[in-house]
């Protein structure tokens, strides 16, 4: 079977721009990276030992849901354990979301832009990034974004 072509299929494709990727902002010069790379290890350390402890925690209260009746809704228990299991599936989201921003931080920094503001490509105060390694914006940028 032939396929009819027709002057729609004939026309050359659109030119696609060739923009070069604006550059990025690079790391400023007077932030120490080995300290901020040596405190984000320890961060990264600390969330996952969270993580496991978390996993540890919603593995024991899953074995005591073992021992409760499957009918937790007239069980007095019941509902203390389908409670403690969502406060625990929390806490394990909430450090895996905390371990993603310490690594994508720490590929910034590997790859020369940590500490430069993702929205207006202004520094991060290095004050800032002490208390927050994984800060990507700046203190104004981030309160705008809260406001908003």
């Amino acid at each position: 079977m032939t396929r009819k072509v027709t002057a729609a299929a004939r026309k050359a494709p659109a030119a696609t721009g060739t923009r070069a990727p604006a550059p990025r902002p690079a790391t400023p010069a007077d932030l120490d990276t080995t300290h901020f790379a040596q405190l984000l290890d320890e961060h990264i350390a600390e969330a996952r030992e969270k993580i496991d402890s978390v996993l540890a925690d919603i593995r024991e209260v899953t074995l005591a849901a073992k021992d409760t009746p499957a009918d937790d809704e007239h069980d007095p228990e019941g509902s203390t354990v389908s409670v403690e299991r969502n406060n625990e599936m929390a806490l394990l989201a909430a450090a895996e979301s905390s371990l993603v921003e310490l690594m994508d931080a720490r590929i910034r920094l590997d790859r020369g832009t940590y500490g430069v503001c993702e929205n207006c490509g202004n520094p991060i105060p290095a004050e800032r990034l002490e208390i927050r390694p994984e800060a990507r914006f700046c203190v104004s940028c981030a309160a705008a974004a809260r406001r908003r």
